[in-house]
């Protein structure tokens, strides 16, 4: 199993992403921490990863509280013994539909906010107790986004600001860390469908937008996203840092 022996914190791990990495994280044989803001949701990943034999446990942890992320990833340390793998993929405020020309700053800057302040939250956290330890992998999700293709028409407000800042941070942590054996890496989708609830107003026309923008002519799949983040974290990929792991489908081209 490629995660043998590995412990991986994952936030947003009840979400739709999260929790299709918690299960992929867990069949390759790591013990699994999920954090979230929903028992309901997390208990859930919970009760599937068990039911397959996996080992994992959950904690309600708002991931943009420093002290709440500060003091739960201490505990895992002290539980586990380690941290090995760090992935957040916590839902981020939006205002999509809106030009920007027409949009309130507020609801502009909620993205961007969210997505800086839990990245850095959740990164430092977890490197604190890598460091000391020499190795460990910290995951983003998000990456690039291209609006050359057919979401050029598709407002998505501070958003993609928020996924590039992102970027921008995980270069910059990779730079920093990487003396210290610690690996950052993007996961980029170009767009999940299954992450679209049914009955969704405007699922489909998203869906195939999404579809549209790919040379595949397919979106990546729940199960594309969790073998990559495997991948990636795993010794599989112990020469990956400071880069993108792309799975759109060829929806992003570098």
């Amino acid at each position: 199993m490629l995660l043998e022996n590995k412990n991986a914190v994952v936030y947003g791990g009840g979400g739709s992403i999260g929790g299709a990495v918690a299960r992929a994280f867990a069949r390759e044989g790591a013990r699994v921490f999920l954090a979230g803001r929903t028992e309901g949701t997390l208990d859930a990943v919970v009760a599937d990863i068990r039911a397959a034999g996996g080992d994992a446990r959950s904690a309600v942890v708002d991931a943009l509280d420093e002290g709440a992320v500060d003091r739960h990833a201490d505990a895992v340390a002290a539980e586990a013994g380690s941290i090995d793998v760090s992935f957040n993929v916590i839902t981020h405020p939006h205002a999509h539909g809106v030009p920007l020309a027409e949009m309130a700053v507020d609801d502009f800057m909620a993205p961007v906010e969210t997505a800086a302040r839990t990245t850095f939250i959740t990164a430092r956290a977890a490197a604190r107790h890598m460091i000391p330890r020499g190795s460990g992998v910290i995951l983003a999700f998000g990456g690039p986004g291209d609006r050359s293709g057919p979401l050029r028409d598709y407002y998505i407000g501070g958003t993609q600001v928020a996924f590039d800042a992102i970027e921008t941070m995980r270069r910059q942590l990779s730079i920093e860390l990487g003396p210290h054996g610690i690996r950052v890496v993007t996961l980029a989708s170009g767009g999940v469908p299954e992450t679209l609830p049914q009955g969704f107003e405007g699922r489909q026309e998203i869906v195939d937008m999404i579809e549209r923008q790919t040379l595949l002519g397919r979106g990546a799949t729940l199960e594309d996203i969790g073998n990559a983040a495997v991948f990636a974290a795993s010794d599989w990929a112990r020469s990956v840092t400071g880069a993108i792991v792309n799975v759109s489908c060829g929806a992003l081209i570098d």
